[in-house]
C-alpha cells in the first residue's frame, strides 16, 4: 500500500487531500497541530516550525508504514497589511510557517527517500507567488520562495529518483480566509487597505472547492512524469500565461487595479 504524508491536513485543501487519498486506498498520515485520527487517516501532532518535532513525526510514519511514497507540504497561513507597517515579528512568523515549515518538513523526509531512491515531494504554493498581491506581500514572498526552493531541490535530488513539484492554486474557498491575521495599521496613509483585503477575501470565498485542488494534488502524485509546476484553476492558468506574455510593468499595474 502506498503511503502519503500531508502537513496541514486538518482543514481546507489538506483535509480534502487526505480524504481523497484515503478513498483511493492509500495509507494516509496528516501532520498538524489540531487534527484528529479517523478510521482512514492517522493524525500525528506536529508543529512544522519546530525541526526536531517534525523529524520525530516523520520518524513515527516510518516506524508505522516503513516508507513514504508521497510527501505533500501544505501547512501555511496568511497575513495582510501594508509593507511599511508590518511588524518584523509578523513578517518573520509568516516566513517561519510557510517557508521554513516546508523546509523543516522536507529535510525530515529526504533521508528516507534518498535511501529508497524513490519518492515524490509536492509543495502547495499559490498563484500569488507569480502575481504578487498588494497588502499580501509577505504571503506572496513566502510562496515565491517555495517555488524557487522546489526548482533547486528537483535538480539536487534528481539522481536519487525523487520528483519535486509545486501546485499553485488560485482562490479556494476554505477557512484560510477567516484565519488570516489582518492589520490595517497605516490605513490613514494607505486608504485602500481595507478595500483591497475585502476584495481579495471575497474572491477567495467565491473560489474553487478544496476538493478541486485535492484532485490536482492526487493527479500530480500519480503522474508517470510530473512537471515542476502546476497552476490550479483554468482562469489562473490564463492569468499566469499572460504574465509571461505581457510586459511585467503592465501586468503588475493591472494587479494593482484589481486591489
Amino acid at each position: 500500500m502506498n503511503t502519503v504524508v500531508i502537513t496541514g491536513g486538518s482543514s481546507g485543501i489538506g483535509k480534502a487531500t487526505a480524504e481523497l487519498f484515503a478513498q483511493k486506498g492509500w495509507r494516509v498520515f496528516e501532520l498538524s497541530r489540531s487534527g484528529q485520527s479517523t478510521d482512514a487517516i492517522t493524525h500525528i501532532s506536529c508543529d512544522v516550525t519546530k525541526p526536531e518535532e517534525t523529524k520525530a513525526a516523520v520518524r513515527q510514519v516510518i516506524d508505522q508504514a516503513g516508507q513514504i511514497d508521497v510527501f505533500i507540504s501544505n501547512a501555511g497561513y496568511g497575513i495582510s497589511g501594508a509593507i511599511e507597517f508590518t511588524t518584523s515579528e509578523d513578517a518573520h512568523r509568516q516566513m517561519e510557517v510557510n517557508f521554513f515549515g516546508a523546509l523543516n518538513s522536507v529535510q525530515a523526509v529526504l533521508p528516507y527517500m534518498r535511501e529508497r531512491k524513490a519518492g515524490r515531494i509536492i509543495f502547495t504554493s499559490s498563484v500569488a507567488a507569480i502575481l504578487s498581491i498588494p497588502y499580501q506581500s509577505f504571503y506572496s514572498a513566502s510562496k515565491a520562495a517555495i517555488n524557487a526552493l522546489a526548482l533547486a531541490l528537483q535538480n539536487e535530488v534528481r539522481a536519487f529518483g525523487i520528483h519535486v513539484s509545486v501546485l499553485m492554486p488560485g482562490d479556494v474557498a476554505t477557512g484560510f480566509t477567516a484565519a488570516r491575521k489582518k492589520s490595517e495599521e497605516g490605513s490613514n496613509a494607505y486608504g485602500n487597505i481595507h478595500k483591497a483585503v475585502e476584495a481579495m477575501e471575497k474572491d477567495e470565498q467565491g473560489g474553487m472547492s478544496p476538493l478541486q485542488m485535492a484532485k490536482c494534488l492526487y493527479s500530480i502524485a500519480t503522474s508517470s512524469c510530473p512537471a515542476p509546476q502546476y497552476i490550479g484553476g483554468a482562469q489562473y492558468k490564463l492569468f499566469c500565461f499572460l504574465d509571461r506574455l505581457l510586459p511585467k510593468r503592465f501586468v503588475n499595474w493591472v494587479v494593482g487595479l484589481l486591489y
